[in-house]
């Protein structure tokens, strides 16, 4: 088999090599690439190759169109929405995802977002920088708080758990049926959206929740409340939050994850709203993380090669 690394999985070259040697082993080849989203690089590089394998870099559709050979993309991510998910599956092309990952650190990051906005840290870090005082800046706990959960898979799940941890009383809202111990109540979106103090986003990008958190939603929040958003951007619409919070309809948000991988166009609405918190789709990113994640993908590969496809999607 012709295998080929689209993008750096943010390990070692050692773990790397290591893989590459096995494969030989195996009689396969393997060769890793540096990122290129180009779409005629990527093209060139996957020609005649049986398996493509990538991060969170967007698959150009016509990669497969080179890639006559291909029967497996193996993709060290959890979401797949960069795919061309109805060309490969046209074409009978297995897809298997690294599901799972970065359950912690996306939860770990959330509590982080919520306890900064709830306690001003961004306006009394300059505060103390600019030799000032918390004098009027001064926050509110994370215990008592009602966080809901919208999408609660593995991840909203574990925010759960993290939310309940610190006291909180928990909604969710899932398209499924959900029992968890961490989950008090099992609500409408709307319900939650009006219920909630700190309102955390955890579902998929999908045709139906594509914008489904727009203007007549941030309405139904308290102004008191706060929005996360380390799902998709999609899920969100930026122009909506960023008038939000202008207006001063809800107190805060932070955001990870935005409609177009970042760096971000300096014009983008949520670089200059007040009040929100952004970073760089940062959320699934740790040491930790990095490796448990290179470890579940080159898994994906092992298992598949042996006729047995793993976390497909």
């Amino acid at each position: 088999m012709k295998i080929v690394l689209l993008e750096g999985l943010g390990v070692s070259d050692q773990v790397i090599e290591q893989h590459k040697k096995k494969l030989d082993a195996m009689g396969h080849t393997f060769t890793a690439y540096p990122k290129n989203a180009d779409p005629q690089v990527q093209a060139e590089r996957s020609r005649d190759a049986d398996v493509i394998m990538l991060a969170n870099m967007p698959l150009a559709p016509s990669v497969l169109d080179e890639a006559k050979s291909l029967k497996f993309i193996d993709v060290a991510f959890t979401g797949v929405d960069h795919i061309p998910m109805a060309e490969a599956r046209k074409r009978g092309i297995a897809v298997s995802n690294a599901s799972g990952y970065a359950n912690q650190a996306v939860a770990e990051l959330c509590i982080s977002f919520m306890i900064q906005l709830l306690r001003n840290v961004s306006k009394t870090e300059e505060r103390c920088r600019n030799g000032g005082t918390k004098d009027g800046l001064v926050g509110s706990l994370l215990c008592g708080k009602t966080v809901g959960i919208v999408g609660a898979g593995a991840i909203g799940r574990k925010v759960a758990a993290l939310c309940k941890a610190f006291g909180c009383t928990v909604l969710a809202y899932n398209r499924s049926a959900v029992s968890d111990p961490a989950i008090d109540e099992q609500v409408s979106l709307d319900a939650l959206l009006k219920r909630a103090d700190i309102v955390s986003l955890h579902c998929p990008l999908t045709a139906d929740t594509k914008g489904m958190i727009g203007k007549g939603q941030l309405a139904l929040m308290k102004n008191s409340a706060l929005l996360i958003n380390t799902a998709r951007g999609g899920v969100l619409d930026s122009q909506a939050l960023a008038e939000a919070l202008e207006n001063g309809e809800i107190a805060g948000a932070a955001c990870d994850v935005f409609e177009t991988e970042p760096p971000l166009p300096a014009d983008h609405p949520l670089l200059r709203c007040p009040n929100i918190i952004v970073t760089p789709h940062t959320a699934f990113s740790s040491v930790e993380s990095m490796e448990q994640r290179a470890d579940i993908v080159f898994n994906n590969l092992y298992s598949w090669l042996d006729g047995k496809q793993v976390n497909a999607v």
